[in-house]
């Protein structure tokens, strides 16, 4: 029997719910990821993945402020469900996503396997959060006088996500499931050398009833993708885990000139995307909004109308 050609993988963006090839036509080479390969820089060929430009960035930004009416609008039971979908469908193509890691971020199989695991129970959690998250940071005050005041969250709008660079995808999923999971949408910067599993992601969200713009991934040059979004008008706010101190300070100063929310680096390493995450990530992108309304009392009397 003849041997098989190789069946290639071909990786687009995903933008808009669709799978997009880079408008500006142009690809990558990404290669297997350890330390030997990197000192050396001759890892194992893995893929050519879109290098995004300036043009998908400005795409990515406006399938994600159409996509934002309705995904704010959900209810939050409903959201919860969705992150829930996305954590099965994950589940059940476990062993592909154990193998890119593996070879995205130079695990064994074990490691990778380890990641994975983390990444999908991420997404549960997530899930979790989305329906109790107001009743954390929401919540009658009390005032003086005759009056009910009352905060709840809402979101901030539309959110760009600079990835982690190392952990490619637990790290990807602790930045953009927080981030949905309050009713934003997000515009993603995969991991500049590692994007391949993020790539993979947007096949799982796009059958997964997340609606299409909620999340948009886009791969490439991280510093060439984030400039564009961080000055961009119609961006609300920026997470900069992906980007390194030099990055970061220039990124900042381009979101002030809209007053973006900016949420800058910690010093993470892969251990520590594997700790429960808290809801600061969550917090981050919300805004409070406070309602005052008359309780019906006319005065210290107790009178009432």
């Amino acid at each position: 029997m003849s041997e098989r050609l190789s069946v290639l993988k071909t990786y687009k963006l995903y933008v808009g719910g669709k799978f997009p090839r880079s408008e500006s036509g142009r690809v990558y080479e990404v290669t297997t990821r350890t330390s030997a390969a990197d000192a050396a820089g001759n890892g194992k060929w893995l893929a050519n993945a879109p290098l995004s430009s300036r043009k998908d960035a400005r795409d990515a930004v406006v399938a994600a402020r159409k996509a934002f009416g309705g995904w704010s609008g959900a209810t939050a039971y409903n959201r919860g469900q969705i992150l829930y979908r996305i954590a099965e469908m994950l589940e059940g193509r476990r062993d592909q996503y154990v193998a890119e890691v593996a070879d995205a971020e130079g695990l064994s199989k074990s490691k990778a396997a380890a990641q994975v695991d983390a990444a999908i129970d991420r997404w549960v959690w997530y899930a979790g959060w989305t329906d109790k998250i107001a009743q954390v940071v929401g919540g009658g005050n009390p005032v003086a006088g005759p009056f009910f005041n009352l905060s709840s969250p809402e979101p901030t709008g539309v959110v760009a996500v600079l990835a982690p660079q190392k952990s490619s995808f637990l790290g990807l999923v602790s930045v953009v499931a927080p981030v949905i999971a309050t009713g934003n949408t997000a515009v993603v910067v995969a991991s500049e050398k590692s994007p391949l599993p993020a790539l993979s992601l947007g096949e799982v969200l796009a059958t997964s009833d997340l609606p299409g713009g909620v999340v948009n991934i886009l791969s490439g040059r991280t510093a060439e993708i984030a400039a564009p979004l961080a000055a961009h008008q119609d961006v609300n706010a920026i997470d900069l885990a992906g980007a390194d101190e030099e990055l970061a300070k220039e990124l900042e100063i381009a979101a002030a000139d809209n007053l973006k929310r900016v949420l800058r680096p910690q010093p993470v390493d892969n251990a520590d995307w594997s700790a429960t995450p808290g809801t600061d990530r969550m917090t981050a992108f919300l805004e409070t909004k406070t309602v005052w309304h008359p309780t019906g009392a006319l005065g210290a009397s107790g009178s009432s109308y």
